[in-house]
């Protein structure tokens, strides 16, 4: 199954400096094997790398670009210590789910719910250590493509990232995950892309919480 190598992100790495991560002189931030590129041409999260998947094919209209050689360990002083998922947002996950399928890229858990207003699918896979999360109504809505939405990290301790990073990370609540909590960054904090940070959890696909999407 693709692993997911880099993610390409079109925000400066001065303000992720800021937030606590470490960002080498190619401004790289390196999570647990992936590169995430920062000062990248384009809007958001603007590409990703996926290890057996060729650089420019598009997936449901998620660009896909070369993977880089593997990312070297970083620490970084706000805590993180992996990527615990990507989240793509699609109008039609149905469609999504079958562009991924084509590069090997299978379902693991789906979930439905309208907690959070009209009703929506939460499909998860696997890149390696990262989850995918597609998030996406429950009946089509139109014929845009995927779309990049956020990222949610892992940390090593929840209480210490958030002292670290005070107003600009909001309140630490429970995540859907049992026994782990989660909290997002604010926007004002400029990250460049939705943010969350995790408290460490059992390595399975139990459903994540998407408050990061709000």
């Amino acid at each position: 199954m693709p692993e997911l190598a880099a993610l390409d992100v079109a925000t400066d790495s001065a303000t992720w400096r800021a937030l606590g991560f470490t960002i080498d002189e190619n401004d790289v931030c390196a999570v647990d094997g992936v590169a995430i590129r920062l000062g990248r041409a384009g809007r958001k999260i603007s590409g990703w790398a996926l290890a057996g998947v060729p650089g420019g094919v598009e997936v449901d209209g998620l660009p896909t670009v070369p993977a880089p050689p593997p990312a070297d360990r970083a620490s970084h002083s706000n805590g993180t210590v992996a990527l615990d998922h990507l989240v793509v947002m699609s109008p039609d996950p149905d469609r999504t789910l079958k562009a991924l399928a084509v590069h090997g890229i299978e379902p693991r858990r789906q979930r439905h719910t309208d907690q959070y207003g009209p009703p929506f699918t939460q499909t998860f896979f696997r890149l390696g250590r990262p989850i995918l999360e597609l998030i996406g109504p429950a009946t089509p809505a139109g014929p845009e493509p995927a779309r990049f939405y956020g990222v949610a990290f892992t940390v090593d301790d929840l209480a210490a990232t958030s002292a670290l990073l005070g107003d600009r990370l909001g309140r630490i609540k429970d995540a859907v995950q049992p026994g782990r909590r989660i909290a997002t960054l604010r926007r004002e904090a400029g990250a460049g892309i939705p943010l969350a940070f995790m408290s460490p959890g059992a390595d399975s696909l139990a459903a994540t919480d998407s408050d990061e999407a709000q």
